[in-house]
């Protein structure tokens, strides 16, 4: 009879009726409702683009399409850091881990210093959260995409914590796979906000 390892037995322990283990379960239930969540702030910003309330002048054209394509960029390799960081633990690499879930964390802080670098320009140029509702809806949605960005690196943070103390191995490369999911579903909300918010516009502005 093949062994059973303490992971695979302490899963099939805490396994539900449709094969998950009740934390991944969970993060998925969880990961369903940040759809829905998103899904009401986007549909928002749609329908208050062109609501300037009177100033042409605050609209997309204040977007710097460049600086937020890099910035894009960078979230979108800490997906690539957060695969690497899961591959490692699950080999037994903890040295692994360690490097690439820090990477990760750090590519995520990289991309929140060059939001909150935007929004100051924005606020110096006279966008500010009242000046109409399409200044509300873009703040409303991309600051909430921002603190799940936070809490997501605060995880990453923790994670490679644990591992420096030893509390975090190959036994637990579940719970880096549940942070994971999380950490892929932020990157994937951005891109989506980011087609809406800044590529949509300028491919029209460019028409």
């Amino acid at each position: 009879m093949a062994e059973v390892t303490t992971a695979e037995a302490s899963e099939e322990a805490h396994a539900t009726s449709l094969g998950l283990s009740n934390e991944k379960l969970a993060m998925w239930t969880l990961l369903g409702s940040e759809c829905l969540f998103f899904g009401a702030l986007i549909s928002a910003y749609l329908i208050y683009y062109t609501n300037y309330n009177g100033q042409p002048e605050i609209s997309p054209a204040l977007f710097d399409i460049p600086f937020t394509s890099v910035s894009t960029f960078v979230l979108l390799m800490s997906s690539l850091g957060m695969v690497l960081a899961l591959s490692a633990i699950q080999r037994g690499d903890d040295r692994g881990f360690r490097i690439w879930i820090l990477a990760t964390a750090i590519m995520g802080s990289v991309f929140l210093s060059g939001q909150i670098y935007e929004f100051t320009v924005f606020v110096n140029e006279g966008m500010r959260l009242d000046t109409s509702p399409f200044t509300s809806s873009f703040y409303v949605m991309t600051g909430f995409h921002g603190i799940h960005v936070t809490v997501g690196v605060l995880m990453l943070i923790t994670l490679w914590a644990r591992s420096m103390t030893g509390k975090l191995t190959s036994e637990h490369s579940d719970v880096v796979e549940n942070i994971g999911l999380y950490w892929h579903f932020v990157d994937i909300v951005w891109i989506v906000i980011f087609t809406a918010v800044y590529l949509v516009p300028y491919e029209q502005v460019g028409a």
